[in-house]
């Protein structure tokens, strides 16, 4: 009997993901802590799979920064540096205001509905205290709006923080999930200044940044 190679490479291809996607998400929740050792054999143990995908995984998550592999100390959970943190929202600040002044009062009916879905997706979310899923409808309500741009190099900018502001937004709301209202707030608030121009949509979306910027330091 010959082996059907085919499905083995996507088998090995889907260990490799979901080993990738559940260590991702136990750091993303910090059930892996910033600063915390593991070892290979424990991911094999608690994975139930084998040396192979995990490696695979680790690797990685090390090109994006979420851990560092030593041969001595084993694997560590990296954390972000304040200094890095402010880096992001500095340019997050500097990409989003551009993306709010090529769509203000220029949005689609269909964009309008897709960000009025993603506002009352949000609103149940936050009638639940949901952290983990307001940090994804809230990272999606800032894509939608570069989507609306058509700038594709800039939505890679932010696609590739996307993980690292989840790890920032979840941390930051585990603090005080009543802290999400005021981002919903704000989102209603970009919005509306984004579908009429009455307002500066780029100055709503600076100060909201700015401000959640400050807080995740309080």
């Amino acid at each position: 009997m010959t082996m059907d190679k085919s499905k083995g490479t996507a088998s090995s291809l889907l260990l490799k993901d979901v080993a990738y996607n559940e260590i991702k998400e136990s750091i993303l929740n910090e059930k892996f802590e910033p600063g915390r050792f593991l070892s290979e054999r424990e991911l094999i143990e608690l994975l139930g799979m084998s040396k192979t995908p995990i490696k695979a995984a680790l690797t990685r998550l090390e090109a994006e920064g979420f851990v560092t592999v030593s041969s001595k100390q084993g694997i560590i959970i990296n954390d972000l540096s304040v200094n890095r943190i402010v880096d992001i929202y500095d340019l997050r600040i500097a990409l989003e205001t551009f993306n709010c002044q090529q769509v203000e009062s220029r949005l689609t009916p269909e964009q309008m509905q897709e960000l009025e879905g993603n506002l009352a997706e949000t609103a149940d979310i936050v009638s639940r205290l949901d952290v983990k899923n307001f940090a994804q409808a809230d990272h999606d309500f800032h894509l939608i709006i570069c989507e609306c741009t058509g700038n594709q190099e800039i939505h890679r900018v932010l696609l590739n923080y996307h993980d690292h502001l989840q790890r920032i937004t979840r941390r930051h709301l585990r603090k005080d999930p009543h802290r999400m209202e005021k981002f919903l707030e704000d989102h209603w608030k970009i919005y509306e200044a984004l579908k009429t121009g009455k307002e500066s949509s780029a100055d709503v979306m600076r100060k909201h940044l700015q401000e959640s910027k400050q807080a995740l330091f309080i």
